[in-house]
């Protein structure tokens, strides 16, 4: 895939006669990073989808680690897209959908979410994509996704938050599947994040001084 940041494939996945597009992302491509450990991208990438699917968002598209041809990585199920739809050219007509994006980004603390990374679909679902830099314990939210500051955060969404959180405290399902992929401390800090938006209960202004991923788009 071209203009990608770590080694990027797009891929055929077959199984039983069934085949599909994926996209693999193998750990030995990662580019090397300051602020993130080393060879952890493709494990943040699934522990993304995993809270996609415990908040019930379907956000993440389906996501697992696998052993590949360039040895184990991340394995996405490839989303048909338009490039020329994104964030800036849906947010007028999707802004539920994208408030759900918002409340996402700061429980998984998305350091990179950039316009494009907003995928419309097939039959109209839209889909985020590119959660390598994610669940940081500092707080790293850098987003275009800033249109509801300040905004009560919608009852159902606050409801789907609660019950992630009483997983998370209970050590239910979801729980144990996240601390398969993030380190202690990580898991921690998401409750925190998450422990924030419940007891507040609004979208939430820019935690740090340069809120914005660049490119944008």
């Amino acid at each position: 895939m071209p203009w990608s940041s770590n080694h990027t494939y797009l891929a055929r996945v077959c199984h039983h006669g069934t085949e599909t597009l994926a996209i693999y992302k193998p750990r030995r491509g990662e580019r090397p990073l300051w602020d993130f450990t080393a060879g952890t991208l493709c494990q943040r990438e699934t522990a993304s989808y995993v809270l996609s699917e415990a908040l019930g968002w379907s956000i993440v598209p389906f996501t697992v680690l696998r052993d590949g041809p360039a040895g184990p990585g991340m394995v996405q199920q490839f989303v048909t897209h338009d490039p020329e739809d994104h964030f800036f050219t849906l947010r007028e007509q999707h802004g539920d959908r994208f408030r759900q994006f918002a409340l996402f980004d700061v429980v998984a603390n998305n350091a990179d979410r950039k316009s494009g990374h907003c995928l419309l679909g097939p039959g109209g679902h839209i889909w985020g994509i590119d959660h390598g830099l994610t669940f940081h314990c500092a707080l790293k939210l850098r987003t275009v996704i800033w249109d509801y500051e300040g905004e009560p955060i919608p009852d159902a969404l606050a409801a789907d938050l609660a019950r992630l959180a009483a997983d998370l405290d209970e050590d239910g399902e979801w729980s144990q599947r996240l601390r398969a992929l993030l380190a202690g401390e990580e898991m921690v800090a998401a409750r925190g994040r998450l422990e924030w938006l419940l007891e507040n209960g609004v979208f939430p202004p820019p935690f740090t001084d340069y809120p914005y991923p660049w490119p944008m788009v």
